[in-house]
C-alpha cells in the first residue's frame, strides 16, 4: 500500500510544487513512512510510502533511472521477481536490494509499453519517458490497485490513488456524475471507467495508457481466455496442481518485513488462506500468524466460531476477535466518509471497517483475506443449470439430490432454482422429446404433477411467446427495463439514458449457455474491480495493505480452465479446492457446505441499533435525492419495513439502504442538489 499522484501539463505551464504537495498531504494515510516529490517543468510526481516488503524499506519514490531519462512513481508488489531478475539480467545486483519499482522500470526499459504483460502482482504505476516526452500508466490485471485520473485534452492530465487527491486541486471540477448514481440505484455497477464525479475516471484493470502532447491512447494488455481448457489424467493431478498454484499465490503475499494478519471467518476461502499461510510461515521459522475473526454474541445465527475454532485448534496462530453485532451499518459513516470518496456502499461495508481498525490497533500493516474465492474457484452450481438446459435431466437431478444436503436445502427447492426454469426452454425450442423426458423424471423423483409441469412449463410459455410475437408485429413494444427499477424517477432515468445502460451492462445480456461461461462472466464483471477498490480504500483508511490470494492471475486462469466436474462433483462445489487442501484444512471446514447468512445482523443493525439514524434520514434528508428517486415508492417500502420488522423483504430493505447511504454521503460531502 502506497499513494501515488502526479500532474502533467500539456501546454507551457509548469507544475506548482504547492499543488503537488497538497495531493501528497491529502493521501498521508496511505503512506505514513515517507513522502517525496519530483518536478521537472510541466511534469511532477508525488509519492506516499507505506513500508511492507523488505525491499520497500530501501525504496525511495519517485525514482529516477541511472541515465535520468525515466522516472517512476508506483504502488506495487511484484510477485515474479526472480523471473524478472533473470530475464532482465540483474543477477549481478544484490537481489534483496532490488526494489519492485526498479524492476518495473527495468521492464519498461526492455519492453516499453508491453511491460505490464510481463508483470505479476498488484500494481498501479506511472513512468515519465523523457526521451519520448510521454507518460506511461498501467494497472494490474484484476484491479487490486486503484488508479484515478482527470484529463483535460491539450491542457492537463492529473492522476492519483484516490479521488480526493484530485479534488484538492481547484482546476479539477467537483461535478456529480448522475449516470453513476443511476447505475448504483439500479445495481448496475458494470462500467469500469466512470466514477461518481463527471470528469474523474478510472483506468480499467489490465489496461495501460500513454499520454503525450498528441493525445491519449488506452489499450488492454490482457484478457481472461474463456476457451482455454486444462486436461489432466486424474482428480489427484488436478488437486495437486491447485494446491501448488494456490500455495504460491499465498506465498507471494507473505513477502513482508513485518508480522501479518489473516482474516478468518470460518468459511472455506478465509480458512484456506489462513491455514496455508500458517504452514508457510512455520516452514520458514517466522513469526506466528495473527488471525482476526468477526464474532456475533447477539445475532447468534451469524456466528461461525465452531468453524473458526476448528482452524485455530490446529495451532500456530495468535487469534483476535471483533464483534460484528456491536454497531449497525450506519453507525460509523461519518468516520468512513472522511476517507470514502464515493457513497455507493454495499451492505457489508462495516465489516472490513471494524476488522481493519482492529488490525491497525495491533500495530500490523498487512492483512490477508479470502476475498471472492467463491468466484475464483466457482461453486459449480451453474453446472446444474447447464445440464438442465441441455436436457440431461438424469444427471441434473442426481447432482441436485447430492448437492442439497450439503447446503441444507430441500432437493426440490434446489432443483426449482437451478433446473426447473429451463424445462420451458425445451418447449420454446420445440424439443418435445427432451421436454417430456424431463417431465417424466421430475415427476418420478420429486412427485410433481405431470399435468402441472406440462401446462405451466410447456403450453403456457409457448402460448405467451406466440402472443408476444403477434404483439411485436402490431405495435412497438415499450422498453421493459425502467419498470424493473421502481426506485428511480422516470424523468431522471430518461435523462441519463438508463434504459440503454441497463441493456448494455445488465438486464439485456444473454444468459450464459455453459457453466464455464457463467464462471467467466463472474470473473470479468465490472463490480469486481469496484469492490477491490473499496477494499483498498477501507485498508488505506488505517494505513494497511490488503492482499487477496484468490485474486492471483495464475489461480484465476487455472480455475476457469478446469473441467466442470472439478468444480461440482457429487453435489460438492469447489471440489478441486477441497481435494487440493486435504490435510491442510480441518475436515470440519473442508467438507462444510454453505456459510452463515449475515443478513440477519444487517437487518437488526439497521432496524434496531441504527433506527434513530434511519428515521432521521428518511424524515429529513431523503430530499437530497429528490431529482433521482421516486419518493412515494421509497416511503411505501419504508412503511412496510418498519411496520413488519420481523418480515424483512429484500425488495424493501435494499432500496432503502441505497437511498439512505447515498443521502448521507450527499450531506457529508455537501453535494448540491
Amino acid at each position: 500500500m502506497s499513494g501515488i499522484m502526479g500532474i502533467y501539463y500539456l501546454g507551457d505551464r509548469s507544475v506548482d510544487r504547492e499543488d503537488l504537495g497538497m495531493m501528497v498531504e491529502t493521501l498521508a494515510h496511505r503512506g505514513p513512512d515517507d513522502a517525496d516529490i519530483w518536478i521537472d517543468g510541466a511534469i511532477g510526481f508525488g509519492h506516499r510510502m507505506l513500508w511492507t516488503t523488505p525491499e520497500s524499506l530501501l525504496e525511495k519514490l519517485p525514482f529516477t533511472n541511472s541515465t535520468g531519462d525515466l522516472i517512476i512513481t508506483s504502488d506495487a508488489r511484484i510477485d515474479n521477481r526472480d523471473e524478472l531478475i533473470s530475464v532482465l539480467q540483474l543477477e549481478k545486483c544484490a537481489t534483496d536490494k532490488i526494489t519492485d519499482s526498479q524492476l518495473i522500470l527495468a521492464a519498461y526499459e526492455k519492453w516499453r509499453e508491453y511491460c505490464p504483460e510481463h508483470l505479476l502482482g498488484d500494481f498501479a504505476f506511472t513512468i515519465w519517458d523523457k526521451r519520448q516526452q510521454s507518460l506511461f500508466c498501467a494497472r494490474d490485471h484484476l484491479g487490486v490497485k486503484p488508479f484515478y485520473y482527470y484529463h483535460q485534452p491539450g491542457k492537463a492530465f492529473i492522476f492519483a490513488s484516490e479521488i480526493k487527491a484530485l479534488l484538492c486541486l481547484q482546476q479539477v471540477p467537483r461535478q456529480l456524475n448522475e449516470v453513476r448514481i443511476a447505475d448504483y440505484l439500479t445495481l448496475t455497477m458494470e462500467d469500469r471507467a466512470i466514477t461518481s464525479y463527471q470528469d474523474i475516471l478510472r483506468l480499467p484493470p489490465a489496461h495501460s495508457m500513454v499520454i503525450s502532447q498528441s493525445g491519449m491512447e488506452i489499450k488492454s494488455y490482457w484478457e481472461l481466455d474463456l476457451h482455454r481448457e486444462i486436461k489432466m489424467d486424474s482428480d489427484e493431478a488436478y488437486a495437486e496442481k491447485f494446491r501448488e498454484i494456490f500455495t504460491e499465490a499465498v506465498r507471494c503475499r507473505l513477502r513482508s518485513a513485518f508480522p501479518i494478519a489473516s482474516q478468518l471467518s470460518g468459511g472455506l476461502d478465509s480458512s484456506a488462506v489462513t491455514c496455508v499461510a500458517r504452514d508457510l510461515l512455520a516452514k520458514e521459522n517466522k513469526y506466528l500468524l495473527h488471525t482476526i475473526s468477526t464474532i456475533f454474541d447477539i445475532i447468534t445465527e451469524c456466528d461461525e466460531r465452531p468453524f473458526m475454532n476448528a482452524v485455530l485448534e490446529q495451532g500456530g496462530f495468535i487469534p483476535h476477535y471483533v464483534h460484528g453485532d456491536k454497531f449497525g451499518p450506519l453507525s460509523n459513516l461519518d468516520s468512513i466518509f472522511r476517507y470514502e470518496d464515493e457513497g455507493l456502499l454495499g451492505p457489508s461495508h462495516f465489516y472490513p471497517w471494524i476488522v481493519n481498525r482492529a488490525v491497525k490497533e495491533l500495530g500490523l500493516r498487512i492483512s490477508l483475506d479470502g476475498f471472492d474465492g467463491d468466484t475464483t474457484v466457482c461453486h459449480g452450481g451453474s453446472r446444474l443449470t447447464e445440464l438442465a438446459r441441455q436436457g440431461n435431466w438424469k444427471t441434473c437431478i442426481q447432482e441436485v439430490k447430492a448437492f442439497s444436503p450439503h447446503f441444507n436445502v430441500l432437493p426440490y427447492a434446489a432443483f426449482r432454482s437451478y433446473g426447473l426454469p429451463y424445462l420451458k426452454d425445451l418447449a420454446l425450442k420445440f424439443r418435445w422429446i427432451a421436454f417430456f423426458e424431463g417431465v417424466r423424471l421430475i415427476h418420478k423423483h420429486f412427485g410433481i404433477s405431470r399435468k402441472l409441469l406440462i401446462v405451466n412449463h410447456g403450453i403456457k410459455p409457448v402460448v405467451e411467446q406466440l402472443r408476444q410475437l403477434w404483439q411485436r408485429k402490431q405495435i412497438k413494444v415499450a422498453n421493459p427495463f425502467v419498470s424493473k427499477t421502481p426506485l428511480v424517477k422516470g424523468k431522471f432515468a430518461k435523462r441519463v439514458g438508463l434504459d440503454e445502460r441497463i441493456q448494455k451492462f445488465g438486464a439485456s445480456s444473454q444468459e450464459p449457455l455453459t457453466a464455464k461461461e457463467q464462471h467467466w462472466r463472474g470473473l470479468t464483471q465490472g463490480v469486481l474491480p469496484y469492490t477491490l477498490e473499496r477494499a483498498d480504500q477501507y485498508a488505506a483508511m488505517f494505513s494497511l495493505e490488503a492482499r487477496h490470494p484468490f485474486m492471483d492471475k495464475r489461480l484465476i486462469e487455472f480455475c476457469l480452465a478446469l473441467p466442470a466436474d472439478q468444480k461440482l462433483y457429487q453435489g460438492w462445489g469447489r471440489m478441486v479446492m477441497r481435494r487440493g487442501l486435504e490435510g491442510i484444512l480441518p475436515e470440519k471446514v473442508q467438507w462444510r457446505g454453505g456459510k452463515a447468512d449475515l443478513s440477519a445482523n444487517f437487518d437488526d443493525g439497521l432496524l434496531n441499533r441504527d433506527r434513530q439514524i434511519l428515521d432521521e434520514v428518511m424524515s429529513n434528508q431523503i430530499g437530497y435525492l429528490e431529482k433521482y428517486i421516486d419518493s412515494d415508492f421509497l416511503q411505501a417500502a419504508y412503511q412496510r419495513l418498519i411496520s413488519t420488522p420481523n418480515e424483512v423483504r429484500d425488495e424493501d430493505i435494499t432500496p432503502i439502504w441505497q437511498a439512505v447511504t447515498l443521502a448521507l454521503w450527499f450531506d457529508y460531502k455537501q453535494i448540491t442538489r
